[in-house]
């Protein structure tokens, strides 16, 4: 039998590591992630294609913390009504969309968190000094989304004989305020302070300052992955004590003055 020499045993070994290690840089399969896509200040596909918001900030810290680069998420558009079902069928790895821890949702999904507290608030125009309180709506009219609960609240609780604008989007009650075609809106100050964060909007609205609920924003999960749960609760609770949180609060907050809840306690099984 001939033996081959040194050199081209060598040259062999060689080159099946080289091909052995050739799928070593390729890029992993992209981490995707659900969050809003008409949210500004939480979650919001710009004109340009990118993604900004407080939403989106979380997202992409913890998926640096699982080990994904930016250029690695996919981050895909969820609505409320959805966002149980992306997740149950594996959609999307986590949502970080608003998305408020509730008894009813962890039926379906388990959480993460929770990583924000908002809370029920109105939106006037700036110019409006009449509003101070849920009860001086009685008389006015009130904008927010068609079946949207928060509007539910205001209208059977706090003022019955407000007059209730229901409308597709809070992008549309924004243009019916501005309009001066509703007096307030309502929905979770994080959303109504990334609207008056605008830009566009600088100077136009204002927020009134109420708690009238109290929403805990959880990260969503397939139910019983307990491993992903506890992952993304030290992303989150590393986020908080590295100054990132604080951070992305007052990027994309701040210009509403916006007085935001301190970073809740994280918890680990919600």
């Amino acid at each position: 039998m001939k033996v081959p020499k040194a050199g081209a045993v060598a040259a062999v070994i060689a080159l099946a590591v080289t091909a052995s290690g050739c799928g070593g840089d390729d890029p992993k399969e992209p981490i995707g992630i659900g969050i809003k896509f008409d949210q500004p200040g939480i979650g919001m596909r710009e004109p340009d294609g990118t993604f900004t918001g407080f939403d989106v900030d979380v997202a992409t810290y913890i998926a640096k913390e699982l080990g994904y680069k930016p250029s690695e998420i996919e981050f895909k558009q969820v609505f409320s009504s959805d966002r149980e079902l992306l997740i149950q069928y594996n959609e999307v790895q986590f949502v970080a969309a608003s998305y408020s821890i509730s008894d009813k949702r962890k039926e379906k999904v388990d959480f993460a968190g929770p990583y924000f507290i908002a809370h029920q608030d109105l939106m006037v125009r700036a110019d409006d000094n009449s509003i101070t309180k849920a009860e001086d709506l009685n008389s006015k009219k009130l904008c927010s989304v068609t079946g949207s609960t928060s509007a539910e609240n205001v209208k059977k609780n706090l003022a019955p004989k407000a007059s209730l604008l229901e409308l597709g989007s809070y992008s549309e009650c924004v243009v019916a305020l501005q309009a001066r075609e509703a007096d307030a809106m309502t929905t979770d100050n994080s959303i109504l302070a990334g609207y008056a964060a605008r830009k566009e909007y600088a100077g136009k609205f204002k927020l009134i300052g109420l708690n009238l609920s109290n929403e805990n924003y959880g990260i969503g999960i397939k139910k019983g992955n307990a491993d992903l749960q506890r992952k993304i609760n030290s992303a989150l609770t590393k986020m908080v004590s590295d100054g990132s949180w604080d951070a992305a609060v007052k990027k994309n907050f701040g210009p509403a003055n916006y007085k935001n809840e301190p970073a809740p306690q994280v918890t680990s099984g919600n």
